[in-house]
């Protein structure tokens, strides 16, 4: 599918503001890819398409979740982690996105998992440090992924953690076994 296609299916189902936030994480991704030798047009397409679910219905996703047999313990956490699963699957419905790479990126891109690919590493990390994204600690990723991709995407595993349990808000424990995978496979440089 071509960029163009991509962007018009997408900024159907996103707010104005989620749409530029996607538009900042294509050029990341692409960015990213060309840096560190993955396929920059995968990148590009899972890029694009990694918030499609975004604004569905609770009720639609978790619907989705359940009948794709996604991890059931997604239920017991914030909706928020509901649409990368979602996505991936309505991507593959609705946009005809067979790619397995692709659609494993989009499916991981927010809790992230152990044993990520590359391209995986390069969406979860693209949404993180995207130009409009604004919080403490994001400049430091963003000059760490110029220089090493595993240890960027390791601090941002980290921050998101870090941000969470400052909230008092529970971790979801895929994002935990990879923090724990990250360290303990040397993906911290």
């Amino acid at each position: 599918m071509d960029q163009e296609k991509a962007l018009q299916l997408v900024k159907k189902q996103l707010t104005d503001k989620r749409y530029e936030h996607t538009l900042g994480v294509m050029k990341t991704a692409v960015q990213l890819a060309e840096r560190y030798g993955a396929d920059a047009k995968k990148a590009e397409i899972a890029a694009v398409f990694h918030d499609y679910a975004k604004f569905r219905p609770k009720e639609e996703m978790k619907q989705l979740l359940i009948e794709e047999q996604e991890d059931e313990r997604l239920l017991h956490f914030h909706h928020e982690l509901w649409h990368a699963p979602a996505g991936a699957i309505l991507v593959k419905k609705e946009a005809g996105i067979e790619d397995e790479d692709i659609l494993s990126a989009i499916r991981w891109h927010t809790t992230g998992r152990p044993g990520m690919t590359l391209l995986e590493k390069i969406v979860y990390l693209a949404d993180y440090i995207e130009p409009g994204r604004v919080f403490p600690g994001v400049e430091e990723v963003r000059k760490t992924a110029e220089q090493d991709l595993n240890k960027a995407v390791l601090a941002a595993v980290k921050n998101s953690i870090l941000f969470l349990m400052s909230k008092k808000q529970p971790v979801f424990p895929v994002t935990m076994d990879t923090y724990n995978d990250l360290i303990q496979n040397g993906d911290d440089g």
